[in-house]
């Protein structure tokens, strides 16, 4: 199936995967629900865990790749970071 060499791509990959547990645990308690109040209240918890696994995903990414990248490198690679979470808060 899959050989992984690199803990860090399992600790991404297995943030991920929980993520989108937690999005489809979301959208079967809506379905259950069948509320439009109780949809954006779980929407809402949503919102919340998104950024935070983000977040979490960049910063495992960023350190497996602390000791093969170059400085200069790694400051773009921050830089973009940056940007993004700037974009996300705007």
């Amino acid at each position: 199936m899959f050989f992984l060499k690199d803990k860090f791509v399992l600790g991404m990959a297995a943030l991920r995967i929980i993520s989108g547990i937690i999005e489809l645990t979301a959208a079967f308690l809506m379905l259950k629900f069948n509320r439009v109040e109780a949809a954006l209240k779980i929407n809402a918890v949503l919102v919340a865990i998104g950024p935070l696994i983000l977040m979490s995903v960049m910063a495992l990414g960023l350190l497996g790749l602390a000791g093969r990248v170059s400085f200069n490198k790694f400051f773009i690679i921050m830089t973009g970071v940056a940007i993004i979470f700037y974009g996300i808060n705007k």
